[in-house]
């Protein structure tokens, strides 16, 4: 079937039109003729609000001059573009867990657990529904594979912080395919229980790789894939730094390996695939690695909508689980000069911070910053930044453990890039989705987070088993 190609991605072909009108002729939705979604894939940018999404597509544009897939999609009316409620059972502010929960056991639940409702209620996660019903399942993300996201698609947990457990619920009944970060969890060296999971799932006829040149090697066969302690080098940092490039595979190669893999099973596949780094840059208020971070994303969103293409059975379902800190370029006569400093960028706000010490001269930290960022800060700002580090031992939580001063330096920085944030947290929004293939049909404008996990079902056919 000829299909008007969203990849040609011109130099904004339809710039005449916003986004809404260009797609405001529901009947040139380009779908695929297939009544039966044989394979999902499922992709979430943790953590992006509507700022986010529009500062990359800005960034790439006046950068690349190309768009950005997502809303590209959206420009040549390929995707049905739907909003949808993502409270959790405990707060209209949702955490990841309970998001993905919602979507991953079709229940809403409290933030904090995975798949575990109150009163101990388990909801059985859609990947174990799927892999019952004779598909394979495969999980891909920048952050620890046994972070909430992932998690609640395949397992259940009383607590998302559970990781070295959640690891083990992989090993009992885990996806075909698992790559992302989390040696912590897997590694005999780090777990507190001194169990080697990468010989137990070689033991379960899973090939294993650490690093990307193994990964490579792998062409066939179920794959546990864990190539950082924690989550992967944010791409910005990742992309100025050789060895890193080296080490790590990018999101649309392993989400490109994860379809590889799968692709000939007979009875399909399903996928999720998540950018989990723009959550914790968001967290940090660290415009590049956000930025760099969505870029990467949307690279993976293009492997996914080529095979869908190509395939025609292919369900695709692009969203987030929730906003986070609510950024966006902010007015200003400066506003188009500051925002275009970011394409110059070299290094995150987390390698400038976790650089610094006590003991470094004010000089040390505007050299530092200006080779990040291209330009120089004042002196009296570099002094702000070096007075946070008598404190570094005080504990602030998963995503500032150290307590660096990731506020304070997006602050200084927002006078040079003109990018300004709301809060450094999870917010409310409503978010976007955009759905593609077989069971799109069944998406409305606007639905409950739950909806979704019995829309694939019915996509592709599978009974809703409860246990």
């Amino acid at each position: 079937m000829k299909r008007r190609s969203f990849f040609r991605n011109t130099a904004l072909a339809g710039a005449g039109l916003g986004v809404l009108g260009a797609c405001s002729a529901p009947a040139n939705l380009t779908q695929s003729s297939a009544k039966k979604a044989k394979n999902i894939i499922f992709l979430v940018s943790d953590g992006m609000s509507n700022g986010t999404l529009t500062m990359a597509d800005t960034l790439k544009f006046r950068r690349d001059g190309k768009t950005s897939n997502w809303l590209n999609l959206y420009r040549e009316n390929i995707v049905r573009r739907s909003l949808m409620d993502m409270a959790s059972a405990s707060s209209i502010v949702t955490d990841s867990a309970a998001a993905s929960s919602s979507w991953g056991g079709g229940h809403r639940i409290p933030n904090g657990g995975i798949n575990v409702g109150r009163g101990g209620v388990k909801h059985r996660p859609l990947w174990q529904k799927f892999k019952q019903a004779g598909k394979k399942t495969g999980i891909v993300t920048t952050v620890p594979v046994t972070h909430a996201t992932p998690a609640g698609f395949c397992t259940n947990s009383d607590s998302r912080n559970d990781q070295a457990g959640i690891a083990l619920n992989y090993l009992a009944h885990g996806p075909n395919v698992i790559l992302g970060g989390g040696q912590n969890y897997f590694d005999p060296n780090l777990r507190k229980d001194g169990r080697d999971l990468y010989s137990e799932f070689q033991s379960k006829a899973y090939r294993v790789a650490k690093n990307n040149q193994e990964f490579k090697k792998i062409n066939r066969g179920d794959v546990l894939g864990v190539f950082d302690r924690e989550g992967l080098p944010y791409s910005l940092d990742a992309k100025n730094n050789k060895d890193q490039e080296k080490e790590v595979p990018t999101l649309a190669s392993m989400t490109q390996k994860a379809i590889h893999l799968m692709k000939d099973h007979q009875e399909g596949f399903v996928l999720q695939v998540e950018g989990g780094k723009v959550d914790w840059a968001a967290h940090a208020n660290d415009a590049g690695a956000l930025l760099y971070d969505q870029i990467a994303f949307d690279d993976a969103i293009e492997v996914a909508m080529k095979f869908a293409l190509q395939d025609e059975q292919t369900m695709v379902i692009i969203t987030t689980d929730h906003g986070n800190a609510n950024p966006g370029m902010l007015y200003g006569k400066n506003v188009n000069e500051n925002f275009d400093r970011i394409h110059r960028f070299k290094a995150t706000n987390d390698w400038i911070l976790q650089g610094i010490t006590a003991e470094d001269s004010i000089e040390v930290v505007r050299e530092r910053i200006e080779f990040a960022n291209g330009f120089g800060i004042q002196k009296r700002e570099a002094q702000e930044i070096l007075a946070y580090y008598s404190g570094l031992e005080k504990e602030e939580g998963l995503y500032n453990y150290k307590n660096l001063p990731f506020k304070k330096l997006s602050q200084i920085q927002q006078n040079y890039h003109s990018v300004g944030w709301a809060s450094g947290n999870h917010t409310g929004d409503f978010v976007e989705l955009a759905s593609y293939g077989p069971g799109s049909e069944q998406i409305d404008g606007f639905i409950k987070n739950t909806d979704l996990h019995y829309i694939l079902l019915k996509a592709a056919e599978v009974e809703n088993q409860q246990s």
